[in-house]
């Protein structure tokens, strides 16, 4: 039986924290993308990600932060995001698709307790159908390209399928 993927979030600290614990991937990035949506939305412009218990990420979930970096800078007020905990893996990552261009890469000390209880975001949302998922996993991909030259290289032939497959539907 595969482990499940949690993300405990406290919506109510200022920056808002999200602790991931399994694998952050193309399955579960839907509602955190909706979830950074709806912070956004309430006034909320600093964000932290613990990636302590983070088992694994892919390109999918890497462009959703992506495109939550880009989205802050953009702003009036820009906001800031930071990665926490990466360990060795997760920040060759993050340093291979260059999120630590627009983000800031914390060296594992800063302090992700807060106050307050967090709490699990329910990773169960509508279900999703194949032209919003392939707009998800394109959006994502896009964002990627946009904060590094090289990721267009990367991601080429997998933003070309997605702009395919979104035309035929």
């Amino acid at each position: 039986m595969a482990e499940e993927t949690q993300f405990l979030v406290n919506p109510y600290n200022d920056p808002v924290i999200i602790q991931l614990n399994g694998k952050a991937s193309f399955m579960n990035s839907a509602p955190l993308k909706g979830f950074f949506s709806r912070m956004i939305e309430q006034g909320k412009r600093n964000f932290v990600v613990d990636f302590d218990r983070c088992k694994g990420m892919d390109s999918t979930f890497l462009g959703i932060l992506a495109g939550l970096g880009i989205e802050l800078m953009k702003m009036e007020e820009p906001g800031s995001v930071v990665l926490t905990r990466l360990g060795e893996r997760n920040l060759e990552l993050v340093r291979n698709l260059g999120l630590h261009r627009i983000m800031t890469v914390d060296d594992g000390q800063l302090d992700t307790s807060s106050e307050g209880e967090s709490e699990a975001l329910e990773l169960t949302e509508a279900q999703r159908g194949e032209v919003e998922n392939a707009r998800l996993v394109l959006q994502a991909h896009e964002n990627l390209a946009e904060i590094d030259e090289s990721n267009k290289t990367k991601f080429q032939d997998v933003i070309s399928f997605l702009k395919n497959q979104m035309d035929e539907a």
